[in-house]
């Protein structure tokens, strides 16, 4: 009988836990969305205002963040230095897998990871100008995505601790 209730409690705390970890994960996508828009703006202002090389610009911008997104661009920037022979693309393309590889790669979906590796492949070789339009393109694709996720994230996270919550009774239900 205790094996019994153990069981149950351990499937109530199971689907609960599943619940609230949906919902953490919903908060940090968007706090992560909400950083990496400041990190582009301050991107865009190095290299449009200050006139820094992209190197330049990616390490100062990622100096600026502690985060799994800081060490995104300042291994970009490492990567640019080290390797002259690669072309941008291709180094932001290999620091944007590390960070889908680590711990923080569950934090951003596959349509964020997706954007984040075609901006390497629109940045680094145009112009001060089109490296501009191109990251205020970015901007307004985040804006887009930032809106959606903060206008859902109310609903979005009290729904999954509730269905972790009653997928917990369910299967308790069920098993009894």
């Amino acid at each position: 009988m205790v094996i019994k209730w153990a069981g149950i409690g351990l499937v109530l705390f199971s689907g609960t836990g599943w619940g609230m970890w949906m919902a953490w994960r919903w908060r940090a996508r968007l706090e992560a969305l909400e950083t990496l828009r400041q990190m582009i703006f301050g991107l865009k202002g190095e290299i449009t205002y200050s006139r820094a090389p992209l190197e330049e610009a990616l390490e100062r911008v990622g100096r600026r963040e502690n985060g799994f997104l800081g060490r995104l661009f300042t291994g970009a920037a490492r990567e640019i230095a080290a390797s002259r022979e690669e072309t941008f693309s291709k180094i932001w393309e290999k620091q944007v897998e590390l960070i889908k590889k680590g711990s923080q790669g569950e934090i951003l979906d596959e349509k964020d990871i997706k954007q984040l590796a075609g901006l390497g492949g629109r940045l680094g070789y145009l112009d001060v100008d089109m490296q501009e339009r191109t990251l205020k393109l970015y901007l307004e694709q985040l804006d887009v995505q930032i809106q959606l996720l903060r206008e859902h994230r109310q609903e979005r996270c009290r729904l999954y601790s509730s269905l972790g919550i009653m997928s917990g009774l369910f299967l308790t239900i069920l098993l009894i």
